[in-house]
């Protein structure tokens, strides 16, 4: 049964309105912080990263008026859908709350992705006052990659196998998160990111870094500086985020609009969100528990849970709630116990 209600072919215009909206926001951004060539305050950061929560809620708010308004012009459109009989208003709904949830995953996993960021800036070296400029840039690039992933995990959601298979892939993702010693490699290696290796190989790379510059001319030749360097493994950490983050909205509505707009406007703070939590996310430590468990039960429900219920819908207040308590627990859990610190050496320890 086809659970697609606002085709991009359609609807394409209500994408093209949300990007332009992101754009603005993009601008404002960039000349508020971007241009600046001072670190970003920590009020500053915490007032914009309330200003894009705020701004992912109002979203959903119009995205629920607005598809009411829309499925009580054309009925016709819950046709072939598990909506049929619940008619516009509660399918709106169900939307909105489709919505909230892929949101809460999208900034769940976004706030893992810090950690990495976290670890890839001290080992460049790059500057606070030079962190910004990247995480943009590569925001940027992320909802390009979010955007052409989305549209081919939408359109091959319509065949049931490939349910079954990202199912799986979340179920074993999530243990994988669950076992694992640590959220990050601690201890990264870009030179074997192809990316980087694919650069190296085609321009020199500066010694050090020439300001805010990605790439500088000397000797007469193009280089590229160590902060391209960072960009270009931002970016390609962002792809193998991707990969999990893509099927987990899936897992939660294979609605085109609302997969693609909760997943940019969970990205879209991500930046802001870097410099408010940076140095209280070590707190956190019970999150990656959580994360695997979200990652474990979004595969269920694609593969399993599901087909429990008559109409092969997994009810989506449900849904929401079993991921808020799962992410909010790990949350309330780590900061109730905080970690214990690392047991200071001996001298005797020290001596050989």
């Amino acid at each position: 049964m086809n659970s697609i209600v606002f085709p991009i072919a359609d609807y394409w215009w209500v994408i093209a309105a949300f990007l332009g909206v992101m754009t603005c926001v993009l601008l404002v951004d960039l000349f508020a912080f971007g241009l600046r060539r001072i670190e970003p305050s920590f009020r500053a950061s915490f007032l914009w990263t309330i200003t894009c929560v705020s701004i992912a809620i109002a979203c959903a708010l119009l995205f629920w008026w607005w598809a009411h308004e829309e499925l009580t012009r054309h009925p016709e459109l819950l046709d072939n859908t598990h909506w049929f009989k619940s008619g516009p208003g509660n399918a709106a709904r169900e939307l909105f709350f489709q919505f909230s949830a892929a949101y809460a995953v999208e900034v769940s996993l976004s706030i893992d992705n810090l950690f990495v960021f976290i670890v890839l800036f001290r080992y460049f070296g790059i500057p606070s006052a030079l962190q910004h400029r990247v995480l943009f840039y590569g925001i940027l690039g992320a909802i390009v990659f979010r955007g052409v992933f989305i549209a081919i995990g939408t359109g091959l959601a319509q065949f049931e196998w490939t349910l079954i298979v990202m199912g799986a892939f979340l179920i074993l993702t999530g243990i994988k998160v669950i076992r694992s010693d640590a959220a990050v490699d601690a201890n990264p290696n870009p030179d074997r990111n192809i990316l980087v290796r694919t650069l190296k190989s085609v321009l020199p790379i500066t010694s050090g870094f020439r300001g805010r510059r990605f790439f500088v001319r000397e000797d007469g030749r193009l280089h590229a500086t160590p902060l391209m360097i960072a960009l270009c493994v931002v970016e390609t950490t962002d792809i193998v985020f991707a990969v999990d983050s893509v099927p987990a909205v899936l897992g939660i509505s294979r609605e085109p609009i609302v997969a693609f707009a909760s997943n940019i406007l969970a990205i879209l703070g991500l930046r802001a969100m870097f410099f408010v939590v940076a140095e209280a996310m070590q707190r956190f430590y019970l999150l990656k528990y959580g994360l695997g468990l979200v990652l474990v039960f979004v595969g269920m429900k694609m593969t399993v849970l599901a087909r429990l219920f008559e109409d092969g819908h997994f009810p989506v207040v449900l849904s929401l709630t079993v991921i808020a308590a799962l992410i909010g627990g790990c949350l309330v859990l780590s900061i109730l116990f905080p970690p214990k610190p690392a047991p200071a050496s001996t001298p005797s320890e020290h001596a050989s």
